[in-house]
């Protein structure tokens, strides 16, 4: 399968957020707890605004120009002494079960690096729970050149 990836644009929003939403249900089947608040249309809306405000990047993966969408990966720019500089987070990553082992993840994902070496970021980060629920996912970023840096993600709700 040949796979577009494309930057999306703010009228991608309602696509986008109903990814967030299958992603977010994905996780939670799999962990078996409502670790997540999801709302559509306040998902779309936020994803709206920060394409808008060029804050937030997500690339849309396509099986051609115009096509349905198979997958996203959301960027944005982050800061930190311990990285040596400007680098980037990806907080999403989704490929629709279809479309699973076609290349569609790796097609996001290298669009993401060339992304980062033009903006002239140290790395990229990517978090994914420590749970073996997880386990393909982490074989797949570490198939892509990811590895452990440490640590686990924690979180305190303001």
């Amino acid at each position: 399968m040949q796979i577009h990836v494309a930057p999306a644009q703010p009228d991608d929003a309602p696509v986008i957020a109903e990814m967030v939403g299958e992603l977010l249900g994905e996780i939670m089947a799999a962990i078996g707890t409502q670790a997540f608040g999801f709302h559509q249309g306040d998902t779309e809306a936020r994803a709206h605004a920060w394409l808008k405000r060029q804050c937030y990047t997500v690339l849309l993966a396509r099986a051609a120009a115009g096509g349905a969408v198979l997958g996203f990966l959301a960027l944005y720019e982050s800061y930190a002494l311990y990285a040596e500089g400007a680098f980037g987070t990806i907080p999403e990553l989704f490929v629709r079960p279809a479309s699973r082992s076609c290349g569609v993840g790796r097609a996001l994902l290298a669009e993401a690096k060339r992304i980062g070496q033009s903006r002239g970021w140290t790395r990229l980060e990517v978090t994914t729970p420590p749970l073996p629920q997880f386990d393909r996912t982490l074989a797949f970023y570490r198939q892509q050149g990811f590895c452990i840096s440490g640590g686990r993600k924690l979180k305190v709700d303001l």
